[in-house]
């Protein structure tokens, strides 16, 4: 056999299974040419003969019969819970948590996150002990041992053979999710900015860095070394999670390759090691100050607590570490930014959102190679001149939300650029720009933009705004304020690959009618928003051609006495919300409208008198939101059979 090719070898084992009743069973398959290659020595002999596949790649899975498969889910609560306690208690106990144990128990049981493996190891290690509460308090201790205790090791192993399979390019990104805390949500966008900023993302192709990125996490979802917590309507990730017991793993991992550390108050009884590169805070402390400056070739500092005033770190940062690319400060009552932070010319990513900074030093212009600026919900509303010097950056986030219940026209501020706005070529997002008689157009300069929100958008600025955005060929989501309530927003030509639209002042039938997006069915439109429109005839018709919406937003936006959802329209959508329509008498949803909604917000519709009839059509309808509503009305939606037997219907009752 060891000097026979693989087809040799399929033709032999072809030879041996041509008159037999077979199994063959591929445990813990890594490769997809694994697969491929058996597949290619079966004989098909009528024998009801089976082939059972194990991986934990998606990609060996797509290479089996689609029809066959079996994703296995993680145990219930109840069933880990079950399990944890055969393992964990004897039969003299019939298996039986003392009371007094059970709430410091099940805590142990939910690190374990239904994965049944975990769940034995560490049931045998406390069964082993004493059962005293003191010995299941000592949480901190445990998590330890997931790491270090010999009766692990076969566990550490498993997980650790997952790791050792990653591709290069993932394992920089998955240690680097072990740096924040457990559970902590990852958001997909931020996420893959700082990736981007620590140099883990390669170009590949006409790719962009934020597009790589995306693909990253979807293939460590896949590997199942990221756990998927949600998605977007439009089907991509939206937020992420690491599982406890993997975490363990990278974070060993992270300490043995110097890769970075953690700071938490007391954790361990353990101070920041002085080697890491890159440190997360956890807790602050009033040393903290002292524990960064022991830290040697200090890379990047993220701070998550923002619970004590911390004015000393962004100087000692700025003076002592030179080398820093990353710096994520939001949140920190920040209320002044020294001039030292230009000379940190490697910085790539710095982030001061929610701070009380009001103004940036002119040597914020020196910084050549940020890629990040993140200013949103700070205090700043104009930029220094030097800004425009950024030629790398590709983030700019500057949109403070002055009413986030966004119940007023003008919710929010921006910032503004006022000359030079063309020479950031590079921009991806610009959040939230105040539009000016210069930089309407130079708008049309800034060709890779993908995310732009525009305020203070007046009727005469329309005209060259239009022609501004439609040489914006990469442009995905765009989200335009009017001025004040008397701006009409005649913006009849849009980018076309456009998939998010926000539009926040008035608007009239006629931009729908000549708008390109509406008259070409917008096959790339998924999202649409419409605010204080002011519109007196229904849109629904014009939108109705969208036939790939996802999500349909109206607020303040139609003055008329009713909404008809006709049969086939909308087959796509998954989220409607109506809110403050104070004329809406009727809503009719026709069987067949809306056929894939599954989240369903009315809000403030005081003239609306009785439930939707067409509700029960919603077959797909899994959350139900009614807002500021009236007792009365609150009683027909509990004598409807199709809300009354939601479990996720929610409501608020008028003030």
């Amino acid at each position: 056999m060891e000097r026979m090719e693989t087809k040799d070898l399929q033709g032999k084992l072809k030879a041996c299974l041509e008159d037999k009743k077979y199994l063959i069973v591929l445990d813990d398959v890594w490769a997809p040419e694994a697969v491929n290659d058996i597949f290619g020595a079966l004989v098909q002999n009528l024998k009801r003969s089976r082939v059972l596949v194990t991986t934990r790649i998606d990609e060996v899975a797509n290479h089996a019969l689609q029809d066959r498969r079996i994703t296995l889910e993680a145990l219930s609560k109840d069933d880990s819970w079950e399990l944890f306690c055969k393992m964990g208690f004897s039969r003299d106990t019939n298996y039986k948590c003392p009371i007094e144990l059970a709430k410091l128990a099940r805590g142990i049981v939910s690190k374990c996150k239904g994965i049944p493996l975990a769940i034995v190891t560490v049931g045998r290690l406390l069964f082993v002990r004493d059962k005293t509460r003191e010995q299941f308090k000592r949480r901190d201790q445990l998590d330890w041992e997931l790491a270090n205790h010999p009766s692990m090791e076969h566990v550490r192993n498993i997980l650790y053979l997952s790791f050792i399979y990653l591709p290069t390019s993932l394992k920089s990104c998955f240690l680097y999710c072990s740096l924040f805390p457990e559970d902590y949500l990852f958001h997909r966008k931020k996420l893959a900015r700082l990736w981007i900023a620590e140099g883990f993302i390669e170009e590949r192709g006409v790719s962009t860095l934020e597009e790589v990125a995306e693909g990253y996490m979807e293939e460590l979802v896949h590997r199942n070394m990221l756990q998927l917590v949600e998605r977007n309507s439009f089907g991509r990730i939206k937020k992420i999670r690491m599982h406890d017991i993997l975490r363990e793993l990278a974070v060993h991992l992270c300490q043995s390759d110097c890769f970075g550390v953690t700071y938490e108050e007391n954790k361990y009884g353990r101070s920041p090691q002085n080697d890491g590169r890159r440190l997360v805070v956890h807790k602050l402390k009033k040393d903290i100050e002292q524990s960064i400056s022991s830290i040697h070739h200090l890379r990047s500092f993220i701070a998550l607590d923002n619970s004590m005033p911390s004015v000393s770190i962004l100087p000692q940062l700025s003076e002592k570490s030179r080398f820093m690319t990353v710096l994520e400060l939001s949140g920190l009552p920040i209320l002044k930014i020294p001039y030292a932070i230009g000379d940190l010319f490697n910085l790539r990513y710095l982030g001061l959102g929610n701070s009380k900074v009001k103004m940036l030093p002119e040597s914020i212009g020196k910084l050549s190679n940020l890629l990040t600026l993140d200013l949103h919900n700070s205090d700043i509303q104009k930029l220094p001149s030097g800004i425009v010097n950024l030629k790398k950056l590709r983030h700019l986030f500057a949109q403070k939300f002055n009413d986030p219940s966004g119940r007023v026209l003008r919710w929010s501020s921006g910032v503004s650029i006022r000359k030079g706005l063309g020479n950031l070529t590079n921009l991806h997002t610009l959040q939230a720009l105040v539009l000016e008689d210069e930089s309407v157009r130079q708008l049309g300069e800034l060709r890779q933009l993908r995310s732009l929100r525009l305020l203070n958008v007046k009727r005469i600025y329309c005209g060259h705004l239009c022609k501004s955005l439609v040489q914006l060929e990469f442009l995905s989501t765009l989200f335009v304020n009017a001025g004040d309530e008397n701006e009409l927003l005649r913006l009849n030509a849009l980018p076309e690959n456009l998939r998010k639209l926000g539009l926040r002042g008035l608007l009239d039938v006629e931009t729908l009618h000549e708008s390109c997006l509406f008259q070409a069915g917008g096959p790339n439109l998924y999202s649409v928003g419409l605010y204080w429109s002011g519109l007196k005839e229904d849109p629904l018709p014009f939108l109705s051609r969208l036939t790939n919406l996802t999500e349909l937003n109206f607020t303040a936006a139609y003055k008329g006495e009713q909404l008809i959802f006709r049969k086939e329209w909308f087959p796509n959508l998954k989220a409607l919300q109506l809110r403050d329509l104070p004329h809406l008498k009727r809503l009719e949803i026709e069987e067949g409208a809306m056929a894939t909604l599954e989240k369903l917000f009315l809000i403030k519709l005081n003239r609306l008198m009785e439930v939707p009839p067409g509700i029960k059509f919603l077959m797909n309808l899994q959350y139900a939101g009614f807002h500021e509503i009236t007792t009365e009305f609150l009683a027909l939606l509990r004598d409807c059979p199709r809300i009354g037997g939601m479990s996720r219907f929610v409501y608020t009752l008028q003030a």
